[in-house]
């Protein structure tokens, strides 16, 4: 019974270090404004498309998490067209934009996780309500 209860209890630790340790972020707000108004990397909206209608960064990309998890042909037609770009990726907390960093350098993508939106308005960053 203990030695049951200590190896779930070392995979739920395993899982919540894994979380916070994929959300952190790994750039500053503006670092990552600078470098989109630069044109060497692009900004990606990570969340869902119904949390979207309470504002985004202004130059974001909206490409959700679920449809890069999916295959979406609107992330493989983003990709292609960024290529050799750097991607600076968001959400509402970091949590999902660090898994979809980490998935897209994966696959070859200069990917690097901003965390949450909170932290793009904080510096003062421009926002817009997308159509």
């Amino acid at each position: 019974m203990n030695l049951v209860f200590l190896a779930l209890t070392g995979l739920v630790v395993f899982f919540v270090v894994r979380m916070l340790w994929l959300s952190r972020p790994g750039i500053t707000p503006a670092a990552a404004h600078a470098a989109v108004q630069s044109g060497e990397a692009v900004l990606i909206d990570v969340r869902e498309p119904a949390e979207w209608s309470g504002g985004v960064a202004q130059s974001a990309a909206l490409l959700s998490f679920s449809d890069l998890r999916g295959g979406s042909p609107q992330w493989e037609s983003f990709l292609r067209k960024n290529q050799g770009k750097r991607l600076i990726l968001y959400c509402a907390s970091g949590a999902r934009s660090g898994s979809a960093a980490g998935e897209l350098r994966r696959r070859g993508h200069n990917a690097v996780n901003l965390g949450g939106l909170s932290r793009w308005t904080a510096a003062g960053l421009p926002v817009r309500r997308p159509n």
